[in-house]
């Protein structure tokens, strides 16, 4: 067997365990239930520690997503905290200014910010579902913003890799330290940031959407030539949805609706649920091939649907029906890849944090948050510390697309929380961050624990593979995949590109926390590949 050799192993405890990609966030969530806190309360205290920690992946200038399990209900229930875009965004301002599609960074990267829905998804969530207030689990990020944290080495590297954006506004040095990225080991403070959590904390959420908050972010977008109101802002508010599923095996597993791309797993799920991947062996060159390519249908599908249900028409039922993916199972050769791969017809014949949390009554909230790439459009709050996400930039061009431009829609959104069952009991509360690695990473690890038996923490550490959506057809492995089976995917047609070093951390920031109905023993692992911890008492 292959795995990423980090030596780790699961987290077992009882009462709690906390999974996130940064130690000091993950212990922010554990604080909460050592407090009395839920799983709920544990998420969103981690979430936003992250903010502080991991700033250049989330933040409350993004948005998040959350599956929530209440052990009493023996139900799922989806959260969607993304925004939607300005009212008066159009396709046509953006072609004035010579683009063909929205920019992600750069000039005119106020066009790709959308409304951060990250803040009232927090609110709504711990309302509903928590035990704790918003002021309290934002006190350990208000903390570490102020009197300041050790940098841990992964995000240290990845803070320098977009210095260089930050830079291009003065606001953006307030996430700097004397106009540099923080190296690993060096303290850092945000106290602009800790200063706007300190006022969501008194004010709560319309202390972000409403007031002298509201007004910097739209009148900071605007100046940068942005759509984003006021009205905007105030108008935001979070859906409770009900999320979709699908069964592999004897496994339910659940993701949120569009315009999520959760449905990519299940799709993807479904196709290769009718191939004996057990008996193919794990990691060999047959389980790699059906999976890669179950993924690339999967993938065709979900770029061509999702879009915002509330605005536009999205098949989830057909295209998660078995029928569906028995016809495009048919496509997949074994001894060949698809040479090219398009979406079917079912009517017919970046950088993201995870957090999963448990707690010892068996209630489990499986959150992710994101402000896409890493310190989203690069435009950062002046005074404020909020850096905006760049998530407008999913949307599309062509009018007849059902993710085309329009005011006040929800975009295609990689972020993508996760849950899986059995016998109407919470198995697993898990999430692999990582822009379009998402799906990819969930199916894998359902792949792994469900196929293969493995554990938390060695569905981790199992080597992934990432199939590319940009339309080159390349599938990126892990370096240390045996030389025979890079060959032997050559030799069906894979396009084959080897990672290795920090280029690793791009397969995805998973954690994983199961948990046995009978004992309640909970079983966690955090990445291998990034800073990340499973912490648990």
């Amino acid at each position: 067997m292959s795995f990423f050799k980090s030596r780790r192993s699961s987290v077992v405890a009882r009462r709690g365990v906390v999974a996130t990609s940064q130690p000091l966030a993950a212990q922010a969530g554990l604080k909460m239930l050592m407090d009395g806190g839920n799983a709920v309360d544990a998420a969103v205290a981690a979430a936003a520690a992250l903010n502080v920690v991991e700033p250049g992946s989330t933040g409350i200038g993004g948005d998040m997503f959350a599956l929530i399990w209440s052990s009493g209900e023996k139900k799922v229930i989806a959260l969607n905290g993304s925004g939607r875009s300005g009212a008066a965004a159009n396709v046509d301002d953006v072609r004035k200014r010579g683009y063909k599609a929205i920019p992600k960074t750069g000039k005119d990267a106020a066009l790709s910010v959308s409304v951060p829905g990250t803040v009232d998804g927090w609110d709504t969530a711990l309302k509903v579902c928590g035990r704790m207030t918003l002021k309290e689990t934002l006190q350990p990020a208000i903390d570490f913003a102020i009197n300041g944290y050790g940098v841990s080495d992964i995000i240290g590297n990845r803070w320098s890799q977009v210095e260089a954006k930050l830079n291009e506004r003065p606001s953006g040095k307030e996430m700097l330290l004397d106009g540099r990225a923080p190296r690993y080991g060096e303290v850092m403070k945000l106290p602009t940031l800790g200063k706007t959590l300190q006022m969501i904390a008194e004010g709560g959420r319309d202390a972000f959407y409403k007031g002298k908050v509201a007004s910097a972010i739209a009148g900071f977008v605007q100046k940068e030539g942005g759509w984003l109101t006021t009205k905007d802002l105030a108008a935001h508010h979070s859906d409770w949805d009900k999320p979709i599923s699908t069964k592999y095996r004897d496994t339910t597993v659940w993701e949120c609706p569009p315009n999520g791309q959760g449905i990519a797993a299940l799709v993807a799920l479904n196709i290769a649920e009718g191939f004996d991947i057990a008996d193919m062996g794990f990691q060999s060159a047959d389980t790699y091939h059906h999976l890669i390519e179950s993924m690339r249908l999967g993938f065709a599908d979900a770029l061509q649907y999702v879009a915002d249900p509330r605005a536009a028409e999205v098949p989830i039922g057909p295209l998660l029906s078995k029928q569906y993916a028995k016809r495009r199972r048919g496509l997949i050769r074994r001894s060949a890849a698809m040479p090219e791969v398009s979406y079917g017809d079912p009517m017919g014949g970046a950088d993201t944090v995870y957090v999963t949390a448990v707690d010892g009554e068996g209630n489990a909230c499986s959150l992710i948050n994101s402000l896409y790439e890493g310190f989203g459009s690069g435009l950062v709050v002046p005074g404020y510390g909020i850096a905006l996400q760049n998530r407008g930039s999913l949307f599309s061009f062509d009018p007849k697309h059902p993710n085309y431009l329009e005011g006040n829609k929800r975009p295609y959104h990689t972020i993508i929380p996760a849950m899986a069952t059995r016998d109407n009991e919470m198995w697993l509360s898990f999430g692999v961050m990582g822009g379009f690695q998402q799906p990819q990473g969930h199916m894998q690890v359902i792949v792994n624990m469900v196929d293969f038996k493995l554990d938390s923490q060695q569905a981790l550490d199992a080597l992934r593979f990432r199939v590319d959506v940009e339309g080159t057809g390349t599938v990126v492995l892990e370096e240390d995949v045996a030389d025979d089976i890079v060959k032997e995917l050559k030799r069906r047609g894979h396009k084959v590109q080897l990672v290795s070093g920090y280029e690793r951390s791009g397969m995805g920031g998973g954690q994983v926390i199961s948990r046995d109905p009978e004992t309640g023993v909970l079983t966690g692992g955090s990445e291998p590949r990034k800073d990340g911890a499973a912490v648990g008492w």
